[in-house]
């Protein structure tokens, strides 16, 4: 054959091998499938990608320093600090101690005095719309706010809040770097302690707070608030992601997962049944793993009887009338999406009861669960939702959703390994501890 002749062969045949159709890889779901022995449909697996895929922050407009790092370090140190407390005992992170992922593993908060509810982990807590059990705060900034004039909390107010960080001068540099001058709290003819009262009580810190000039109150007030959009600027520093989960998610996305140690058989079919038959993905959705609405799940009060916390009825209320809300004079952005939410937002009975659905990113390090911290174990909620043993439904609303699910001890056990696979790691972890 000519030389010519055998160019044109081999070109045809390189030809005909570019046209031929490449082998399909496998799907995400037939390499689970390969490993787990577990199916899963087109939709779960998508509901499970959206599970799986932490996006960056969303933004907080109402606080013009919530992506400020100066303001998180500022916001770092007052975390910390227990003199923001009168008692000079207790912190933010009295009750949200990083060593027990931001709670305090009690079953009911502990500050000044003892509080009614568990301590929810403040880890994510950036993603969420509404802050609390009840919803009553609407963004970090106010919710940071509220403890610190709560007589259960830290029981202090913030005349003494604003003066702690005007005599301290490291705290006031750092303020006075970011916000300019503090209001002058130096007088003699101020009091010790003053702050209004939310509840509508009266008391001698409020009547001492009645006395002082309306522009000083209001310049105490500013400073106050900024310390408060402060330690939300830190708090969006604490974010939890690449969970045992993600990472099973993400190795079956490329096509490269295999066998491992963190992301067992048991896991893999409690997520089926996740995402399945027992449909806890309908209140747990989305890279939070909660669609972040309310729900009463009839769990039994502490105490016994019928319940008596009116959870978000209580809750949508106080968060309308909080002058700290996102719609409030000392929001950085009054006609924004959070602001017309809580100038829209409608109570009604039917929220009587009904309490926010936590996220469940770092579930297993978060004991004891349920607004009252009912149940120890992960092992309990589990067997709760099974049977619904105890459960109080209220007459005038019943969840639809809400059913035993009857489910085995090992899908029982099989629930409890996925969830313990949600227990991912800091983004920063520099930001998780205490400072130096």
């Amino acid at each position: 054959m000519k030389p010519r002749a055998v160019l044109v062969v081999v070109g045809l045949l390189l030809a005909g091998c570019s046209e031929q159709p490449t082998q399909p890889t496998q799907s995400p779901q037939e390499l689970v499938k390969a490993v787990h022995g577990v199916d899963f449909s087109e939709q779960q697996w998508s509901q499970i990608q959206r599970m799986a895929a932490v996006p960056e922050l969303p933004d907080d407009p109402t606080n013009r320093f919530a992506n400020d790092v100066r303001a998180a370090e500022f916001g770092h140190h007052l975390f910390f600090d227990t003199r923001l407390s009168p008692s000079n005992t207790v912190s933010c992170a009295t009750c949200h101690d990083p060593a027990l992922d931001f709670t305090d593993g009690r079953a009911v908060a502990q500050g000044t005095g003892t509080n009614t509810r568990n301590t929810p982990t403040v880890l994510n807590a950036a993603y969420h719309r509404w802050l609390t059990w009840d919803g009553r705060a609407d963004s970090l900034w106010a919710q940071a706010l509220e403890p610190m004039e709560n007589d259960l909390e830290m029981g202090g107010d913030r005349l003494s809040v604003v003066r702690l960080v005007a005599t301290d001068p490291a705290l006031r540099a750092q303020y006075e770097a970011l916000f300019g001058s503090l209001p002058d709290v130096s007088a003699e003819s101020l009091p010790t302690h003053a702050r209004p009262r939310r509840d509508g009580l009266r008391d001698a810190w409020s009547e001492a707070w009645d006395q002082i000039e309306p522009t000083q109150q209001a310049a105490i007030t500013a400073a106050f608030v900024n310390i408060g959009k402060s330690i939300g600027a830190y708090q969006r520093k604490l974010i939890s992601t690449n969970a045992p989960f993600d990472r099973f998610v993400a190795a079956a996305e490329s096509g490269s997962y295999e066998r491992s140690n963190e992301f067992s058989d048991s896991a893999a079919r409690g997520l089926a049944l996740f995402v399945g038959e027992a449909g806890c993905w309908e209140c747990h959705a989305g890279p939070m793993l909660t669609t972040g609405e309310f729900h009463d799940i009839g769990v039994p009060p502490v105490a016994g009887g019928m319940p008596t916390d009116s959870g978000r009825f209580a809750g949508a209320d106080r968060v309308m009338a909080d002058p700290f809300n996102a719609a409030g004079e000392h929001s950085d952005a009054q006609d924004a999406s959070q602001a017309r939410l809580v100038r829209s937002l409608l109570n009604s009975p039917d929220n009587w009861g009904r309490f926010r659905t936590p996220s469940l990113r770092e579930v297993s390090r978060t004991a004891p669960y349920m607004h009252e911290g009912q149940f120890a174990t992960l092992e309990d909620v589990v067997q709760y939702y099974s049977t619904l043993e105890g459960a109080v439904q209220l007459d005038h609303h019943q969840e639809v959703v809400l059913a035993p699910l009857g489910l085995t001890p090992q899908e029982q056990a099989d629930l409890v390994a996925f969830l313990r696979s949600l227990d991912g790691e800091p983004r920063g972890p520099e930001w998780a501890k205490k400072r130096p």
